[in-house]
């Protein structure tokens, strides 16, 4: 029986049709080993943002100044004979702190109260012969003109008393000089002149500066921009002040601590520095101990406002351009890393006020920027602080949408 024989065309379209089935055989096995070695997208520590109340707080550079100075000099001329006072004590006002040899100003004073006595002595006479010519002369006994010498005698022995008078009150003033008391209460420093020394000769001579350090000033600088951003808020009612024109003032030390006694503003001097641009205020702290010193050189935290919905990330989350421009990164839709430009205001502790960026419920990438770049995919996880509790003034963040396997 003689085989059918097969057509060409039927095997060469067997072989094709083999082919493409072992090539897509080949391909999904490629595909699915390839997704099987695929790393995981990589955990981040995030938090999502959540608007809180937070009180506003400007932190500037300060510089401590006594509240009174008081620079005792030398008013009258001499030597000095004693210095009553211990160098950095605090000293009464009318205290005794310098004595001036008083001999020439006894003698002077001594001699302007005889004179006074003398002139004394003439009034009376003078006095007494112009009384005893006024009825004389009514009864034509003297002439008229001798009756108008003695009053004119009499008036010329008035004025030589108030003279004399005139001049023993400065030679009594100058005595008292020679006594120098401390003209107010404070810290009085080094003695600038020594027993022995001649002072006053031709010049007021400095003997010591009396500095009163209880209260005692601090004087701090502030940018217009930040006042008119808190005028703006304060119109706004975003922010709420403290009190009515008011504003409560800490410090911080030179080696970090916190001055334990909190201060007052007192004043906004109402020129701005045409070179920096700042406007100067000034502050009241109690100073019961002297630990404030005038010079030192502090931290003044101004309490300003009070922001109802403030937004704050960790100071560690804002990135830094080389112009300063701040951004943060932000997982976005489907877990992806976004780069979102930010304003930031005022520092809270250890966090910065958002002002223009952020919206509520944005996740924030904390930390672990070493790892991503914008348009990674990533898998948020809540951020802890050093302490391991969550940053306050934002919540733990959730992961974003899903991702299939």
């Amino acid at each position: 029986m003689q085989r059918k024989r097969r057509s060409p065309y039927l095997l060469g379209a067997v072989s094709l049709a083999t082919l493409l089935a072992l090539s897509a055989c080949s391909k999904g096995n490629g595909s699915a080993q390839q997704g099987a070695g695929a790393p995981p997208p990589m955990e981040i520590g995030t938090i999502t943002v959540q608007p809180a109340k937070e009180v506003i707080v400007n932190e500037l550079p300060g510089r401590v100044e006594a509240t009174r100075i008081a620079e005792v000099r030398a008013r009258v001329p001499g030597i000095v004979l004693q210095r009553a006072f211990r160098e950095g004590s605090d000293v009464k006002a009318g205290q005794l702190l310098f004595k001036i040899d008083p001999a020439p100003f006894q003698a002077d004073y001594n001699s302007a109260k005889a004179n006074l006595e003398r002139d004394e002595a003439n009034l009376y006479q003078a006095r007494m012969l112009a009384e005893r010519y006024e009825p004389l002369v009514k009864a034509n006994a003297i002439s008229k003109q001798e009756y108008d010498n003695a009053v004119a005698a009499y008036k010329q022995a008035q004025a030589a008393v108030s003279a004399s008078k005139a001049a023993l009150d400065r030679a009594k003033l100058n005595l008292d000089y020679a006594t120098v008391t401390a003209p107010i209460s404070g810290r009085i420093g080094r003695a600038l002149v020594t027993e022995g020394a001649l002072v006053g000769q031709g010049e007021v001579t400095p003997l010591a500066v009396i500095q009163r350090l209880d209260p005692i000033y601090v004087n701090f600088t502030q940018s217009v921009t930040q006042l008119m951003q808190l005028r703006a808020a304060f119109d706004s009612g975003k922010i709420k002040q403290v009190a009515p024109n008011e504003a409560r003032v800490s410090l911080l030390l030179d080696d970090g601590s916190q001055y334990p006694l909190t201060g007052r503003l007192l004043f906004s001097d109402v020129t701005v520095d045409q070179s920096t641009g700042q406007v100067t205020l000034r502050a009241e702290f109690p100073n019961p101990k002297s630990v404030l010193l005038p010079g030192m050189y502090v931290r003044v935290r101004v309490e300003q406002g009070i922001d109802e919905a403030a937004i704050t990330v960790p100071q560690q989350a804002v990135q830094r351009g080389a112009n300063g421009d701040a951004a943060v990164y932000v997982v976005g839709a489907d877990n992806k890393v976004e780069t979102r430009p930010i304003q930031t205001g005022a520092a809270v502790g250890d966090r910065w006020v958002v002002t223009k960026g952020l919206a509520p419920n944005d996740v924030v990438i904390v930390e672990g920027f070493q790892k991503i770049r914008p348009g990674a995919q990533v898998k948020p996880v809540p951020w802890k602080a050093a302490s391991g509790a969550p940053a306050s003034g934002a919540q733990p963040a959730t992961a974003q949408g899903s991702s299939k396997p």
